[in-house]
């Protein structure tokens, strides 16, 4: 994560803006008498609070930890073809 101080952030705003939305990378913002902040894109963060929330979802935790089990061993639900193309598309 780059770091900028709020001086620069404010005189380089809209480059700065464009460079977080389009390369999806947040901004530290640094300010000397405050607490430092982020800028990052909308999509970035909504993407951040859906992970969050698996993260602190422990049901959801133990599905997925019990849908990789079953993965790895090669034994959990298989679709049927019609079934895949359905999700793909075809």
């Amino acid at each position: 994560m780059d770091t900028v101080s709020v001086n620069i952030f404010r005189d380089n705003l809209k480059k700065l803006v464009e460079k977080v939305a389009n390369e999806h990378t947040a901004l530290k913002v640094t300010r000397r008498a405050g607490e430092d902040f982020i800028v990052m894109s909308a999509e970035d963060w909504e993407r951040e609070q859906e992970s969050l929330y698996v993260l602190q979802n422990s049901e959801l935790m133990r599905q997925i930890s019990g849908s990789l089990s079953t993965h790895t061993k090669d034994s959990g639900y298989k679709p049927t073809d019609e079934q895949l193309n359905e999700i793909f598309g075809i």
